[in-house]
């Protein structure tokens, strides 16, 4: 079957292809030929809007952009999670026989009563849906697309962090006669390749569809984290059938005789380091025909940018440096918290240690020879990928058919918690009217422990700056966004840097005009310096302004390798950025107040916009859920000001 890319392709030859195919009678380049033009519809539609963007008023008012209503899309549903052990690793239902919650137990609660078992948090996360998460497989073919003769190589890289019990199993010494097989796509289809599969190829589907599972990171040892042979999905695990925990003398027999895994005590599993086997990601950079081209892109990197931070807990003698009101804390101290909302509390910010017993009888009730425990983690994991949670909760009867639509609306309440009062914030200086222009200045403050954004380059964070009259009627805005969470230009219509092959919005520290905006984010460029929002063939950054943590250790030996790029601009320091504006007034108003707004968006319109031009059948599965989901950007932070008067 003929394989057709728009990125590769001009609008001559698309329709060309198109019509050659439509017409040759056969069933399958009929098929790919519709689902062409379906894609070029829609990136022309991206560009070149049917009607101008909608008005100020209209294209930010969040309430009225609800997704749309009644839309469904077509899936063939996943299994639900199977009860499968291979050796050391086993499913999560296995794990959940006694670590879930259950009525009859006191076991996992906090002091509230609230359920904090740590399937029960985990399930509903994106670590638990990392093998059936769409725009990771769409983005996978994206790059098989873009470099076909790479296939084996992009599928098994991908599969060790995302699938990585049925990865390693495969390289195990019980892998049996799947043993030599390389880890792939197929292994977390959501059906067996034609229908059909032996015994042993269901239950390493059944590990691999479990994602980034219990028995995985617990089977991590430690030896030598941090260092770069651990990192990119290569961590050392136990050689033994063990699995580790943070707590002292752990209650072995339970364990043991239900699993044959040995529950041993170990602090490591709460250091940063540990989370850097997977969250360290170093791609070796390819050319279009497949080649090496010597380049290697350090494409995520939030445990590097957090050793730089003032938060680093690896700091040593240098931890005194720290500026005041920083305290040393690690990645599971944001993404695996142990404390809780005291009971009492009307303020979320008061909290207190969740004290609790671990597990219970697999029946129901508590285990006796248990007793509370802390620091209890809760396995949330919360991030801030709230565009894949939606989708995964608006689509829980194919995608995650055991997951119930409250734990996904827990997790999606947790992560809009954190990205409101623990990601970032705004301030704005008391702007003035200066020769039919107002100005001012805007402090956007990075409160986190790495840059923000971080992890995965489609994720960016932006700034709106609005202009408002006597009435709330906006003036002038830079920064303004649709209903699509696309930023628009001065007249109203989308943007050409958030268009595919458009050009790319460089780091602003002034803004002068509504066509401009001040947008955090990682770009890529190829080998030949291009802009390239392909993984495979990304050698570098042409762009790489995201907010720097507290404390930037620019003489850090990682810091070369995680430095900003494309910013040359003295306020864009360790915790923050100021930017000055100067935005000019139509003729015949007056400007009353500045609203300022920090935006985050987990799928930047412009990496959607190029992940779109790829045209498989993953790209088409996930295209659809997304036109149906909510894409508005999340706020981080706002502020307004009103204008100094003389």
């Amino acid at each position: 079957m003929q394989r057709f890319s728009l990125q590769s392709r001009s609008r001559a030859q698309r329709q060309k292809w198109i019509a050659d195919a439509v017409f040759s009678g056969n069933p399958p380049k009929i098929h790919w030929a519709l689902a062409t033009l379906i894609f070029a519809w829609s990136a022309d539609l991206a560009c070149h809007p049917v009607q101008r963007a909608e008005a100020h008023e209209d294209a930010v008012t969040p309430d009225a952009f609800a997704p749309d209503a009644g839309v469904t899309t077509a899936l063939d549903p996943y299994p639900p999670p199977a009860w499968v052990q291979l050796g050391r690793f086993a499913t999560s239902p296995v794990c959940a026989a006694c670590h879930s919650n259950h009525p009859a137990a006191r076991a996992m609660r906090d002091a509230a009563g609230r359920e904090v078992g740590p399937f029960d948090l985990w399930h509903a996360t994106m670590m638990g849906a990392s093998a059936r998460d769409p725009l990771w497989r769409a983005v996978v073919s994206a790059e098989i697309d873009a470099v076909p003769s790479r296939r084996a190589e992009l599928e098994t890289k991908c599969v060790r962090c995302h699938a990585p019990m049925a990865a390693f199993h495969l390289e195990g010494a019980e892998a049996g006669n799947l043993a030599g097989r390389l880890p792939d796509m197929t292994l977390v289809a959501n059906m067996p390749d034609g229908g059909v599969e032996t015994a042993a190829e269901a239950d390493l589907r059944a590990l691999a569809l479990d994602g980034v599972s219990c028995a995985f990171c617990h089977a991590i040892a430690d030896e030598g984290l941090g260092e770069r042979f651990s990192t990119s999905g290569h961590p050392p695990l136990a050689t033994e059938d063990i699995l580790y925990g943070p707590h002292a003398d752990p209650f072995a027999p339970p364990m043991v005789g239900f699993t044959g895994l040995t529950p041993v005590s170990a602090g490591h599993v709460r250091d940063s380091a540990l989370c850097a086997t997977c969250h360290t990601l170093h791609t070796d950079a390819l050319a279009p025909d497949g080649s090496l081209t010597g380049d290697v892109l350090t494409e995520q990197a939030p445990y590097l940018e957090w050793r730089l931070s003032a938060f680093s807990t690896e700091r040593g003698e240098r931890a005194s440096e720290a500026p005041p009101g920083i305290a040393p804390a690690g990645c599971a101290d944001c993404h695996l918290p142990t404390t809780s909302r005291r009971p009492e509390a009307r303020d979320e910010a008061v909290d207190a240690p969740t004290v609790t017993r671990l597990a219970r009888r697999p029946p129901g009730p508590d285990f006796p020879q248990l007793d509370d425990r802390t620091p209890y983690g809760h396995h949330a994991f919360v991030g801030g990928n709230t565009l894949m949670t939606s989708i995964l909760r608006d689509n829980r009867e194919a995608l995650a058919p055991t997951i119930t639509e409250a734990a996904f609306e827990a997790t999606l309440a947790a992560t809009r918690d954190q990205l409101r009062q623990r990601t970032g914030r705004v301030l704005a200086t008391p702007p003035r009217e200066d020769d039919g222009r107002v100005t001012g200045e805007v402090l956007v403050a990075n409160l986190a422990g790495h840059k923000l954004p971080t992890g995965y380059p489609a994720r960016r964070v932006w700034l709106r700056i609005r202009v408002l009259d006597a009435n709330g009627r906006i003036l002038v805005a830079s920064g303004e966004h649709d209903r699509e969470g696309r930023i628009l230009d001065a007249r109203g219509e989308v943007a050409a840097f958030e268009c595919q092959g458009g050009p790319v919005e460089p780091h602003r520290a002034h803004i002068v005009s509504a066509d401009e905006a001040l947008i955090y984010e990682p770009v890529m460029r190829d080998a030949a310096g291009a802009p390239t929002w392909r993984l495979a063939l990304g050698a570098g950054w042409l762009k790489d302004n995201r907010l720097l943590p507290e404390g930037w250790d620019a003489d850090h030996p990682d810091a070369p390798e995680v430095a900003p790029v494309g910013v040359a601009d003295d306020d864009f320091t360790g915790g923050s950025d100021r930017v000055s504006y100067a935005l000019p007034l139509p003729p015949g108003t007056t400007a009353i107040e500045v609203e300022v707004t920090l935006f985050y968006q987990p799928l930047g319109a412009r990496f959607a916009a190029e992940l779109l031009g790829h045209a498989t059948p993953e790209v088409a599965t996930f295209q659809a859920l997304w036109e149906a989901a909510d894409r508005r950007p999340e706020v981080v932070s706002e502020a307004r000001v009103r204008l100094a008067r003389p």
